[in-house]
């Protein structure tokens, strides 16, 4: 019998001599005292380069020397046989089996080792190795459980000794299951169970599930825990149905249920490798038999075979890889890598394996070369693919031979990688590294011939791959380079959708549009520039849909309405926060009118009035307007945002949507005051102040209301007998609930009706002589300079509303009695800034030179020139005083300062609410606030703000003399 001495090969240069020639040294005294010396020296001109390349093994034949002797000496099979029959005869204790184990897998990674980088196995017959003791050691590692479970009374003795736990079953899968283990690798093994079986084979059958999930953990702890003599396998229990929600054991009804339901491709891909490793291997073969319809479908519909297709798509990047860096490259994972080949095959397994049984093999260089039989596969592809493949796998081997490590990477360091490079028989680092990079980039290309006609799935930045349990390396790294700071939550959210763990993507439909959505919505996260916020956001409104089809499908078709959403998501929190709550504001989209410009008439004014006109009741009425203006608050805030409207455009629409609502609720709510009192003979109006009655609204804005009526005094309503004072004040309780009540759509608007005379003191509606007769004998300067933005909003004729007008005009001109209405209006800035303080540099309302300033010079100019009527919004006050005194600077300076923060203040409102401070937004976010004021950067403009600030401050001082 030949011994594997006399069958090494050299394998490469020796990279460290002098390490080598200390290790020749300490094993020749052992194998002088134990009779191998003769075997070490026939062997050591293969195994001096070995040994010095992989401080690994190196450090494993100095710990224990006798390993090198039993392998030497020995036949390669003979040794695998004993190896096997050892761990397969493994003492029941769970001592003895876990020593046995530990120490039969150091002499069998020694022993592959040698065989491979001896050149005397072959890679299946490497890989084969490192399967069947895995096999051996779970199969050990199940009758240690059972003879411990026995022992402690839980199990009953089973009535066949080869099936330790009847019932119970681990699935190799991956590359366990196709035998194909590398070196280092962990094992992947699902536990299922029949709860019946099981069951009956325990003495509490109740016990079933728990003790199915004590077995899971006994099995992965016996295998994976580290002890002295080292550890046998890696086990990951995480190839089971949706992971994250499942216990480590799997009832099977329970498994069929969810393949069938939720189950994805690529775990059907996942199942074309599994088979039976341990425990009642026929009720394993049983249940995958039973799972052959979910695995190989006999036909395929297009949707399932376009998700099929993604499982390639999402992979390949399509760009040269000549010039590829090999320092770090990824073997395995990388463009090129061992997984492309992988998925080559078996994405067409998956497709046309239903109808044709051949194609079935789980073992990827078979079932290439069954496709290329079949004609599915030219010839060329196949030979270099399998060529490669070879050489990867050999590549990766090495690799993990240095250390142990479950890596695929080359090392980034040239000595280290030197070391793979000689253990890959190659004395130039430089030829070797070129070698890898032909390979990976012709495995790339004939990579992207698969399917090439197909939309791509992956972004130009690399991979986009959420299949699996786990997180993708290179995925991760590519979001790394989109801008994600937390790549790993992006990714772990993604591939939860991706199991249909939201409504959304629950369906099979779904899910197929998810696939193709996906990268989509996650390259315009990355142009944001906002990525994490952009994603995080979407994430609450898109896990908040009840279903998702219509509007994954929506974004498909229409790719802008997926970046006007995601923009409004990195840079409006309050219109993402729209979405998350309520996500039927989406509905908006919908319409065609979303796109059309916000200063058209969008049909918007008459659509709520009619609603509320043709409601039931007025309940009907407040929920129908307020679903109309979500959805408009929604599409202004995105047009806003995007850049698509102005500032003054946004200000506009805001402010014709108020009126709309007004004039919408007011006659409603004077409908509900009659179905209450009984009809009523008077006329009614509406003032609106503040932002809204100068036309200036934000998305923040409340509204400042004064009601008026005029009525006789003998005039009473016609069933509960409300005299005026009465049945209005009823009108204007039931308004402000009609506005700012919380229903199931939600509010509309705060409602302030302080500005009332008498103020909070006094009813809240007064009759229009009464309201006259108070500014002209009561009224303070503040309730004056209030009431200069003041206009008529709504009425119940148009002749009331003349007369409410007329009336407003005429308290205006009594302001101009108070003799030092200056001085007085400089005294109530100075109290109010006393009182309340600005909150820092960006509160744009009350800072030194800010909104506030500028409203008190245009409502004091308005005030001292005796305009009677025109619009009051306070740039065309300043703007017609300006002009009046023949182009005042002053004005010309505050109307600057005004005009650059009323901007803001829009952008502000409908992106961050009504406290937000752009410092503590992401770069994008204040990028866009340069860009929708003209600057060409953010520190531009806050440098044009604090020019202008001082500016306005003085020249309100000028004003008021």
């Amino acid at each position: 019998m030949r011994a594997l001495a006399e069958r090494l090969s050299p394998c490469g240069p020796v990279v460290d001599a002098g390490r080598a020639a200390r290790t020749l040294e300490l094993l020749q005294g052992v194998a002088d005292a134990s009779g191998w010396v003769e075997a070490l020296e026939a062997g050591w001109p293969a195994l001096s380069p070995i040994f010095a390349a992989s401080p690994y093994l190196r450090r494993m034949v100095e710990r224990r020397p006798e390993l090198l002797g039993e392998t030497l000496i020995a036949e390669p099979q003979a040794r695998l046989d004993a190896l096997l029959a050892a761990a397969a005869n493994a003492s029941l204790d769970q001592e003895g089996a876990e020593g046995l184990l530990r120490r039969g897998k150091a002499g069998l990674h020694l022993l592959t080792a040698l065989c491979d980088l001896g050149g005397v196995w072959s890679l299946d017959q490497v890989t084969g190795a490192l399967t069947a003791y895995a096999d051996a050691a779970c199969q050990t590692a199940m009758a240690v459980i059972a003879a411990e479970a026995i022992a402690r009374g839980k199990l009953k003795p089973p009535d066949d000794p080869t099936v330790p736990i009847p019932g119970l079953f681990g699935l190799a899968m991956g590359k366990m299951g196709a035998g194909e283990l590398n070196y280092s690798s962990d094992i992947d093994v699902s536990i299922f169970f029949d709860p019946e079986t099981l069951g009956a084979a325990l003495n509490d059958p109740l016990d079933a599930q728990p003790f199915a999930n004590r077995v899971a953990h006994r099995l992965a702890g016996l295998l994976t825990e580290r002890t002295e003599a080292g550890y046998v396998f890696r086990v990951d229990l995480r190839l089971r149905p949706d992971p994250a929600s499942t216990p480590p054991a799997v009832a099977v009804p329970a498994a069929l249920t969810y393949y069938e339901s939720v189950g994805q491709n690529w775990e059907r891909a996942a199942f074309i490798k599994a088979r039976p490793a341990c425990g009642d291997l026929a009720a394993g073969a049983a249940f995958l038999e039973e799972l052959s319809g979910f695995i190989w479908r006999r036909s395929l519909d297009f949707e399932a075979i376009a998700d099929i297709h993604s499982i390639k798509r999402q992979i390949h990047v399509h760009k040269a890889l000549a010039d590829a860096p090999v320092a770090g490259a990824n073997l395995k994972l990388g463009h090129g890598g061992i997984r492309e080949i992988e998925f080559y095959v078996q994405t067409l397994q998956l497709i046309l394996g239903g109808r044709d049984p051949g194609l079935r093999s789980p073992r990827t260089i078979d079932a290439l070369k069954a496709l290329t039989d079949a004609g599915h596969v030219k010839a060329d592809d196949a030979a270099l693919l399998s060529e490669a493949y070879g050489r990867l796998r050999g590549w990766e081997h090495r690799v993990q031979m240095l250390e142990d490590e479950q890596t695929h990477r080359l090392p980034e360091e040239a000595g280290t990688r030197r070391a793979v490079a000689a253990l890959s028989g190659e004395a130039e680092l430089d030829r070797f590294d070129a070698e890898v990079q032909k390979t990976m980039a012709a495995v790339n290309a004939a990579y992207g011939r698969l399917f090439a006609e197909d939309e791509p799935l992956s972004a130009e930045a690399g991979s986009l791959v959420f299949t699996g349990v786990e997180d993708d390396p290179e995925t991760l790294l590519t979001l790394a380079r989109m801008g994600f700071a937390r790549p790993e939550l992006a990714s772990q959210t993604v591939r939860g959708w991706h199991h249909g763990r939201i409504p959304a993507t629950r369906t099979a439909r779904g899910r197929a549009l998810f696939t193709r959505l996906g990268p989509r919505l996650l390259q315009a996260c990355a142009a944001t520039e906002a990525a994490d916020a952009a994603f995080t956001r979407f994430s609450a409104f898109f896990s908040g849909l009840t279903a998702g089809v219509q509007v994954q499908s929506l974004l498909l078709a229409q790719p802008r309405l997926l970046e006007l959403i995601v923009q409004a998501c990195a840079f409006a929190p309050n219109l993402a926060t729209t979405l998350a709550r309520r996500p039927a504001a989406l509905h908006a989209l919908l319409d065609a009118a979303f796109f059309a410009p916000i200063r058209d008439d969008s049909g918007v004014v008459a659509e709520i009035q009619r609603e509320a006109r043709e409601a039931p009741d007025f309940e009907v009425a407040m929920d129908a307007v307020r679903r109309i203006h979500r959805e408009q608050m929604f599409r202004i805030g995105v047009h806003l945002v995007t850049g698509a409207a102005t500032p003054r455009d946004a200000a506009e629409a805001y402010s014709d949507l108020a009126d709309a609502v007004l004039r919408a609720m007011a006659p409603a709510a004077l409908a509900e005051a009659e179905r209450l009192g009984g009809a009523f003979e008077g006329e009614a109006a509406v003032i609106a102040l503040g932002k809204c009655g100068s036309r200036e609204m934000t998305a923040a804005s409340d509204l400042d209301l004064i009601v008026v009526y005029e009525a006789s005094p003998e005039t009473v309503s016609a069933t509960r007998g409300w005299d005026a004072g009465v049945f209005y004040v009823r009108f204007t309780q039931r308004l402000i609930a009609g506005l700012s009540a919380h229903t199931a759509e939600g509010a509309l608007y705060p409602v302030d009706m302080r500005l009332r005379p008498s103020g909070q003191k006094g009813p809240v509606a007064v009759s229009l002589n009464a309201w006259v007769d108070y500014y002209a004998a009561e009224a303070d300067v503040w309730e004056f300079l209030a009431l200069s933005r003041g206009r008529v909003a709504w009425a119940t004729s148009r002749g009331f509303e003349a007369r409410a007008a007329s009336a407003l005009a005429q308290a205006l001109s009594h302001a101009r009695r108070h003799k030092s209405l200056a001085q007085d209006v400089r005294t109530m800035r100075e109290l109010m800034e006393a009182q309340d303080r600005p909150r820092g540099f960006w509160d744009l309302k009350r800072a030194p030179g800010g909104l506030v300033d500028a409203e008190f010079a245009a409502q004091f100019l308005r005030l001292t020139s005796g305009a009677a009527s025109g619009a009051p919004g306070v740039g065309d006050m300043l703007r017609a005083a300006g002009a009046v005194d023949g182009g005042d600077e002053p004005v010309s300076r505050l109307l600057s300062a005004w005009r650059l923060q009323r901007d803001l203040d829009q952008l502000i409102k409908a992106s961050l609410g009504e406290a937000g401070d752009p410092v503590a937004e992401p770069p994008g976010f204040r990028q866009l606030l340069a860009r929708q004021t003209a600057h060409p950067d953010f520190d531009s403009l806050e440098a044009e703000l604090r020019r202008l600030r001082p500016l306005a401050r003085d020249a309100l001082w000028e004003i008021l003399g």
